[in-house]
């Protein structure tokens, strides 16, 4: 055009325009790289007029622009000493930020915690309340906003949470720590324990199969990595373990799944320790009475030299007379831990029960390892346990266990409010529950005006009044009525359990009692099923005659389907030889369709 040749000219653009901005990115500039501290005595300084601009920028090493600025407040974004550098801002303000920040908080305490994702779903739930401006997009704030959030508030971090059940965080509250401390301060300052006297115990389940195996190497990327273990369930084998305050341990006992005794099941068992056996391997009654004998005679408990034992409530610890009668003959003073604390008021718990489970998994996987193609039996149990027994049963680790609980030194006051505050909306305080006042009944009836029978005239009613029947003096309740009502009066106290001094004499009569009522109903019980009435009358007779061959034959029985009666039933047979021949056999409530037709 107009004699003029173009050229075409291909100009390389470069990739990296098109690329997104680095989440990391690296500071180029110097720019606000002074203090802070140092910012605030300029200001000060010269705001009071002890120097001027250029000797204060020069002594406290902040430029001189900055700290005009800062001086006369002319800075529209950054006010004081803070540090403001670049044309963007957050989303949201700091003070809205902050009280996210204490609502995350507040939630994780009470083990309701937040999320990443919810977290960003709530920011955008407050831009859009406050009609903030904002580049969020599919109603959620984006993951470089959650990152820079996390940058901001450095108190917050990423955590995976453990399991707690609703019984725990609800049975841990002021009122049960308080009660279970109330009682404890009393025992310890009545005998003045010494810190060599006083114990925890517990049980502890140790399976052929851990439950957690350990964290292993392996190669980068590989979707799955896999464990040996000895089979998809292990054999339960339960451990009673006690510890005392200064680090001293009474042997363990252990409770095997077998109905008869077999020594070799305790080859290389910690020195000391006693085996117990029962078909559950679970911790019963009379074992638990063995294992205490055997904790006396390990801790020299006697009346002169006195212990106390702090254990938690299962049936075989409280509910257990011979446990007490012995405890109080021998100077054991047993003191039970409130329900669904035991993670919190437990020793063993806290610090022993842990590195425990490590130490022993541990050992199963390098048996197993030096044993290819061998798997861990019952009979290996007590070796594998003895080894992580002596590794995790240190004084270091029974003193810590003492001191985070509040045991020993006593301290009431170790747990923070916010241990509380998963119980806080089912925490009921002693303080706050007002005693019922019931009035006295008056000797005299109130008086009654005249005019009492005059019924009150209401707008738009009829004129008619309906009909009431008369009600009798006394109501007739039905049999089976009056039977349930009597079971509801009758209805045994709550089983709700909290903290309990287990040797002192009111729970011991408290506990008699209940056994008592306990074998009288079953007796009761017995008695009234004797007492039933047959259906076909109340003796069913069988008449036998004695022949000359010397056989018994029947004659004559009487009405009844004797079937119809439970077999479980004891019966009673009476003989009756009379002068005759004939003997006569009478079954009460008898069940003959078991015996032979001949």
């Amino acid at each position: 055009m107009n004699g003029r040749h173009f050229e075409e000219i291909t100009v390389p653009v470069s990739s990296q325009i098109f690329k997104k901005m680095p989440r990391e990115y690296k500071r180029k500039s110097t720019r606000n790289s002074w203090d802070t501290v140092s910012m605030e005595q300029a200001i000060t300084a010269v705001r009071s007029k002890e120097m001027g601009l250029k000797r204060a920028s020069r002594q406290f090493n902040v430029p001189k622009t900055t700290l005009k600025r800062r001086v006369h407040d002319t800075n529209k974004k950054a006010k004081g000493a803070s540090k403001v550098l670049g044309r963007y801002e957050t989303v949201l303000t700091p003070e809205m930020e902050s009280d996210l920040v204490r609502y995350v908080v507040l939630m994780e305490e009470r083990m309701f915690g937040i999320g990443t994702k919810e977290l960003r779903s709530l920011a955008y739930q407050i831009a859009e309340r406050n009609e903030i401006n904002h580049c969020f997009k599919n109603e959620i704030a984006g993951k470089d906003w959650m990152t820079n959030f996390l940058q901001r508030h450095q108190e917050l971090s990423l955590r995976k949470p453990e399991n707690t059940s609703a019984a725990r965080a609800n049975g841990f509250n002021r009122d049960a720590v308080g009660r279970f401390f109330d009682i404890l301060e009393a025992v310890c300052q009545e005998h003045q324990f010494l810190p060599s006297n006083i114990y925890n115990c517990d049980e502890t389940g140790v399976t052929t199969v851990p439950n957690t195996p350990s964290s292993v190497l392996a190669l980068r990327g590989r979707r799955q990595v896999g464990n040996r273990t000895s089979a998809e369930r292990g054999t339960l084998t339960t451990t009673e373990i006690c510890m005392s305050a200064t680090g001293q341990f009474i042997p363990p006992l252990f409770i095997f799944p077998r109905v008869r005794e077999n020594r070799q099941l305790m080859d290389a068992a910690p020195p000391g320790a006693v085996a117990a056996y029962h078909k559950s391997g679970w911790m019963q009654v009379d074992i638990f009475v063995r294992w205490f004998r055997h904790f006396i005679q390990q801790s020299g408990a006697t009346v002169e030299n006195k212990v106390l034992l702090i254990l938690d409530g299962h049936a075989t610890h409280t509910q257990n007379l011979e446990v007490i009668d012995l405890a109080r003959a021998n100077g054991v003073y047993i003191v039970s831990i409130p329900p669904h604390t035991s993670h919190k008021l437990q020793p063993l718990d806290v610090s022993f029960m842990r590195p425990l489970s490590t130490f022993y998994t541990q050992e199963v996987e390098r048996w197993l390892r030096d044993h290819p193609g061998r798997c861990v039996t019952i009979y290996q149990v007590a070796a594998l346990f003895t080894e992580a027994y002596l590794k995790s049963a240190t004084a270091l680790t029974a003193r810590n266990g003492f001191r985070k609980t509040g045991i020993f030194p006593l301290n009431r006051d170790i747990f923070q409010d916010y241990e509380f505050a998963p119980a806080d909306a089912t925490d009921v305080y002693r303080d706050q529950q007002p005693q019922p006042q019931i009035p006295e009944a008056p000797n005299q009836q109130p008086e009654i005006p005249d005019d009492a029978d005059q019924q009150p005239e209401i707008e738009g009613a009829p004129d008619q009044q309906p009909e009431i029947p008369d009600v009798p003096d006394q109501l007739e309740v039905p049999e089976t009525h009056a039977k349930e009502a009597e079971k509801k009066k009758a209805k045994a106290p709550s089983r709700k359990r909290s903290a309990e001094h287990i040797t002192a004499s009111p729970y011991q009569r408290k506990l008699k009692s209940a056994k008592k009522l306990k074998t009288g109903k079953s007796q009761q019980q017995t008695v009234e099923k004797t007492k039933r009435i047959p259906k076909s009358g109340s003796l069913h007779t069988v008449q036998l005659s004695l022949s000359q061959t010397g056989r018994f034959v029947f004659r004559s029985v009487s009405t009844g389907d004797l079937r119809d009666y439970p077999k479980a039933w004891s019966f009673m047979f009476k003989i009756v030889v009379g002068s005759s021949t004939d003997v006569n056999f009478g079954v009460s409530a008898g069940d003959l369709h078991d015996y032979p037709k001949a």
